[in-house]
């Protein structure tokens, strides 16, 4: 059996590390292309600078006087793009730096856009995760220990999806959510 290395490996998703002002430690060969797409940094533009531009641009969606917040689904040419976050906590003389890992992932064309619904009903980041554990099929509980809050704080979330929606069941969330990204679908976008 022949080693591969790990440079030889060969990878469909975009894979940033961000240090805690959330400018780029690292960036894979895939996610550059992802974000650079179709653009070129022009010839006196340093590519560090280029790089951080397209990455405030792409994948984070500012709102006056909030702070940064990372979409969840981005368009690259043609190709949506779900974007994903990890906080990576090491410690440090006591202090903990928080460095932030985002992967980009290729939707499915048949995938499910939670970005789209969650525009439509103008669901909060974390409106948008408890959806996005509610469409997994968890349960109340599941959904707290993967979000690591309260079963309390999940039922409020979902309470406000439901205000937001105009529905008063989990299941009525999904059918609208669905309903929703259908609807999207047939208007060909």
């Amino acid at each position: 059996m022949q080693n591969t290395g790990i440079n030889e490996l060969v990878t469909t998703d975009g894979f940033l590390l961000l240090d805690p002002s959330l400018k780029p430690i690292y960036i894979n060969r895939k996610a550059m292309e992802i974000l650079c797409y179709p653009q070129r940094p022009e010839a006196h533009q340093r590519i560090d600078a280029f790089l951080s531009d397209k990455i405030s641009m792409t994948l984070f969606s500012t709102r006056a006087s909030q702070a940064p917040i990372l979409v969840s689904e981005f368009l690259s040419g043609r190709r949506r793009y779900q974007c994903r976050a990890y906080r990576v906590d090491s410690p440090g003389n006591g202090k903990t730096l928080g460095s932030v890992a985002v992967l980009l992932e290729r939707a499915s064309v048949d995938g499910f856009s939670l970005g789209l619904v969650s525009e439509k009903f103008r669901l909060t980041s974390r409106e948008q995760e408890v959806l996005r554990h509610l469409l997994l099929g968890r349960t109340t509980k599941e959904i707290a220990t993967g979000m690591e809050i309260s079963p309390h704080t999940v039922k409020a979330f979902l309470r406000m999806i439901m205000l937001k929606m105009g529905v008063s069941t989990r299941s009525a969330i999904l059918g609208k959510a669905f309903t929703a990204r259908d609807g999207h679908r047939m208007m060909g976008r």
